[in-house]
């Protein structure tokens, strides 16, 4: 169902009585790492981890009780595009759960202590990562495609960004990215549409009405370059890309299905046959699509011997002329459209939670 709060809060609902379960799902479009301000990477990332650190007139260790003690679920993260929330709890203590999740959303605190220790532990991350081959391959995949463009930041941040954030930097971002006209909700549970009316008002009726977010421009993903990156480790990473299609391009599904065949298909992927079942080159080989809101990219990714690299960048170089020329056969697309018909249940509709994470992609997509 589609509904509207009478203060004019828009969400999708599943209305499910079977279980005394409530599990909410939101999104500030627009409002992710690509909001961070120059200089302050990092920022959206590091609010996910404190918008339950304290709340109002709770400070954070009994906010925290006070979530177990409810048995409320409560988590946010940032992506590029987006911020997101996701909440639940049982219907014998909603009244409370609920403030909690206003509290959270309109007037958390950014105490001292907290800001302190959810920052050490994501720089404590950042630096483990240094000399993780798969972070840095990622971190040179990402500044060489999108090269001057937002999402070539890291959404972590960076340790001198991360340091130079206030407590003042974490309120003006909540305050300009938070809002009404770019909230989107998912809700799935034991609640009627009149309850959900209430409980959308009461979470998200004090947000602002318009949300400031600066323009994001489109990305042109830079094709046609070899980066190589020096690290004293047996194994080498290894990434490609090629240009991608956005969402809402009709071509879309099209690509979705020639993807599974290639490399998004796991252990029946051409990638993964050619690549670990012929030769044992690598434990997996895959691709897949990336369409962000600001532009799109193909990426093939795996890591091998650094003596087999050459050897397995030749035959990705292989499988996508053989996929540009030949394509897949009869067969291979009738057994992709099966497996993604099939898993889709499995993949986006095995909880509630992830029920309401469908309903706001729906949303966020304009899929209707």
């Amino acid at each position: 169902q589609e509904g509207t709060s009478p203060g004019g809060i828009k969400a999708y609902l599943v209305e499910d009585h079977s279980n005394p379960l409530i599990a909410v799902n939101f999104a500030f479009e627009g409002g992710g790492s690509t909001q961070d301000p120059e200089g302050k990477e990092g920022l959206a990332n590091l609010l996910t981890g404190l918008l339950d650190e304290g709340a109002g007139d709770i400070e954070s260790a009994d906010f925290q009780s006070k979530l177990d003690d409810l048995g409320v679920s409560m988590s946010f993260d940032a992506s590029l595009d987006n911020f997101t929330g996701s909440f639940r709890t049982i219907t014998d203590f909603e009244d409370d759960a609920f403030d909690l999740l206003h509290l959270a959303l309109s007037e958390p605190r950014f105490d001292a202590e907290p800001v302190d220790r959810i920052r050490g532990q994501i720089v404590t991350g950042i630096l483990a990562g240094r000399n993780d081959p798969e972070e840095v391959t990622s971190k040179a995949f990402r500044e060489t495609v999108f090269a001057g463009h937002p999402y070539s930041r890291p959404t972590e941040g960076t340790p001198e960004a991360l340091a130079s954030v206030t407590a003042d930097d974490l309120k003006t971002f909540r305050s300009k990215v938070f809002a009404r006209d770019n909230l989107v909700v998912g809700v799935v549970g034991d609640i009627t549409p009149e309850d959900l009316g209430k409980r959308l008002d009461q979470v998200f009726g004090g947000l602002s009405e318009k949300a400031e977010l600066k323009t994001v421009p489109m990305a042109e993903p830079v094709m046609g370059k070899d980066v190589h990156v020096d690290l004293a480790v047996p194994q080498t990473n290894i990434r490609a890309a090629m240009p991608g299609i956005m969402r809402d391009d009709d071509q879309f599904f099209a690509a979705y299905l020639m993807n599974h065949i290639l490399g998004g298909g796991s252990f029946t992927s051409w990638l993964y046959e050619e690549i670990r079942e012929k030769r044992g080159l690598a434990y997996g080989a895959y691709s897949y699509l990336a369409s962000y809101d600001h532009g799109a990219v193909l990426g093939i990714g795996t890591a091998t011997r650094a003596d087999a690299a050459p050897q397995t960048v030749d035959i990705i170089r292989k499988e996508i002329e053989r996929m540009a020329t030949a394509g897949p056969t009869q067969a291979e697309l009738d057994k992709a459209k099966a497996y993604v018909k099939g898993s889709y249940a499995v993949r986006n509709l095995d909880s509630s939670l992830a029920v309401a994470q469908t309903l706001v992609g729906i949303q966020l997509d304009d899929l209707g």
